[in-house]
């Protein structure tokens, strides 16, 4: 079954989207963490909602770089998908899962990558389409 163009572009613009607000995300959760207690407030769960997102990332990376690669035949998406898949794993599944600004860089930049990747297979798609 072939993946339209625009299913594809979607996928990318979803994938770019939500990358880009897991990097914002992972910015500001260090501060959101300090100042919520002066508020009053607590909140916990915070492991199980990255990890899934983690997850989901990853699958919606994969999948949209593997169908774009068939379109554009280039691997330069993938050299960013990659080593920010690497960074949120790390993030995510590992010691370094503890929310202090250590955590938040990883994540960021791990963001940040999976969000250029995206875009840059949804222009190489474009580019490859005649769109």
């Amino acid at each position: 079954m072939r993946a339209s163009g625009s299913a594809l572009h979607q996928a990318d613009r979803v994938g770019f989207a939500a990358s880009f607000v897991c990097a914002v995300h992972c910015a500001l959760l260090p501060v959101a963490l300090a100042l919520l207690p002066a508020l009053g407030l607590n909140f916990g769960g915070w492991i199980d909602f990255d990890q899934a997102f983690v997850v989901f990332a990853t699958l919606l990376g994969l999948t949209t770089m593997s169908l774009g690669y068939r379109r554009h035949r280039a691997f330069r998406a993938w050299a960013l998908l990659l080593p920010g898949l690497v960074l949120v794993w790390l993030g995510a599944f590992s010691s370094l899962h503890d929310h202090t600004l250590g955590h938040a860089a990883i994540m960021v930049a791990g963001g940040l990558l999976l969000a250029g990747a995206h875009l840059l297979n949804l222009r190489l798609s474009h580019a490859r389409s005649g769109r």
